[in-house]
């Protein structure tokens, strides 16, 4: 299913401040809050769905990538999509509601203890052009803190296991009780009470792993993919996110052009005039292309499909070649000589009328 536009999301103009931003998410968070409507998988969908519009347009360089190249511009992970979770939205964007957060906001609704997150890690990932093309699979070594074998907890004597503080504030309309997440467990309830003499103490050790990644073709320079659950660990929770951020090793022979690879090919004069067969690499290897007698320098030639998948499985690109005619740049006197009894030739002297389309009308004809 294609996603909505972010601003329609949010119903704001493409000319809405941060603060207007803020204010309509604000009002869809509240409308389709997972404690107001209860076993509604359609409103949490929406509720979701406003968070990762309100992640991506509140964010000044994520915002002009979208508004450039749309949700393409931000790869298979540019926002939350369907690896959020509430929890997420909760961490992140609870302080739009004043201090006291969502919990605070909608009064403790969700039972007070809230899931402890670990940290995420973020590593670069660098890809050639054929592995960007068509996908690969990787294997890269990620050091993260695990939780130990051993490791036994007792409940929070702080917040007495329910993760919150809670205080009772005097204001004007009389007392209410503010809560707060429980800074001595983070908002888990649970503290470490054993641990085993090699573990920190918060009971963690730090690991190398090998980790398998499956890279999906068509990403490109700066898209940041996310692998739930393989950052790091942390005691009484669930663990962070490995972000993986891509790195387009640039290519000694094609240039890349959005889904399209470019090839400036170089032919003789006699290729040019008498046409010829002539080998031209791709992604996928070596191809052979006919060069028609009288091809004039400039000329493009399309090679369907020979391009990089598309990341939203809308096909693949083509490989657009420029055709450029090299002219020597030294001559013997033979060639000067026979090239001299050609001058005068009304065949060799130029005749834009007969000429084929600019470079410029190509382009547009392609594009």
């Amino acid at each position: 299913m294609a996603k909505r536009d972010y601003y329609e999301v949010l119903g704001v103009s493409k000319s809405a401040t941060s603060e207007e931003l803020k204010k309509a998410y604000r009002k869809l968070a509240i409308q389709f809050h997972p404690d107001k409507n209860p076993d509604n998988p359609a409103a949490e969908d929406k509720f979701k769905e406003a968070a990762e519009a309100y992640e991506i347009l509140s964010n000044a360089e994520k915002r002009q990538r979208y508004d450039q190249f749309g949700h393409q511009g931000l790869g298979a992970n540019g926002g939350y999509g369907g690896g959020m979770n509430t929890e997420d939205i909760f961490s992140q964007f609870g302080d739009i509601f004043g201090g006291g957060g969502f919990e605070s906001f909608f009064g403790g609704g969700r039972g007070g203890r809230r899931t402890k997150k670990g940290t995420n890690l973020r590593v670069k990932l660098k890809l050639n052009l054929q592995e960007i093309a068509n996908g690969v699979e990787k294997k890269i070594k990620v050091k993260r803190q695990i939780l130990a074998d051993g490791v036994t907890f007792k409940s929070c004597s702080s917040c007495q296991g329910t993760g919150q503080i809670k205080k009772v504030v005097n204001t004007m309309l009389g007392q209410m009780v503010s809560a707060s997440t429980c800074p001595s467990c983070g908002g888990s309830g649970q503290i470490v009470d054993k641990k085993p003499a090699e573990a920190d103490a918060r009971g963690l050790l730090l690991k190398e792993e090998v980790i398998s990644i499956n890279i999906p073709g068509g990403v490109a320079d700066g898209m940041q993919l996310s692998m739930s659950g393989k950052g790091n660990e942390t005691a009484g929770g669930i663990p962070g996110d490995l972000l993986i951020v891509i790195e387009e090793i640039e290519d000694e022979i094609l240039q890349r052009d959005g889904n399209n690879v470019v090839y400036d090919l170089y032919v003789s004069f006699v290729d040019a005039a008498l046409g010829a067969q002539i080998e031209v690499p791709t992604i996928e290897g070596k191809v052979k292309i006919k060069i028609d007698p009288a091809t004039q320098s400039g000329k493009m030639l399309r090679l369907k499909g020979k391009g990089i998948k598309d990341i939203n499985g809308y096909g693949k690109g083509d490989q657009l070649i420029h055709v450029n005619v090299w002219t020597p740049k030294q001559l013997s006197k033979e060639e000067k000589q026979i090239l001299e009894n050609l001058r005068e030739s009304e065949n060799f002297k130029p005749d834009p009328s007969k000429s084929e389309k600019s470079f410029f009308e190509k382009m547009k004809e392609f594009f």
